[in-house]
């Protein structure tokens, strides 16, 4: 691999941890927590994928609100 193979990895992952940081404190500031929000493990080991974020899971009340967010948001 070469070294613009690494810093273009190095890019991508450094994209999707801004992604969830941003989708973190956009869902803080509603109130809502996803507890398993992350980086996927699967595609930051991959030669294929770019590095995914990883929702994760949720108990239904979050589910309800974040669905209730969305909604309200929508356009």
């Amino acid at each position: 691999m070469g070294t613009a193979d690494l810093s273009t990895e190095a890019a991508q992952l450094r994209d999707a941890e801004s992604a969830r940081d941003e989708l973190r404190r956009a869902l803080a500031a509603v109130d809502i927590r996803l507890p398993s929000l992350g980086l996927d493990p699967i595609s930051l080991t991959s030669d294929y994928l770019t590095p995914l974020v990883e929702l994760g899971c949720c108990n239904p009340s979050v589910a309800r609100r974040l669905a209730e967010t969305l909604r309200r948001h929508a356009t």
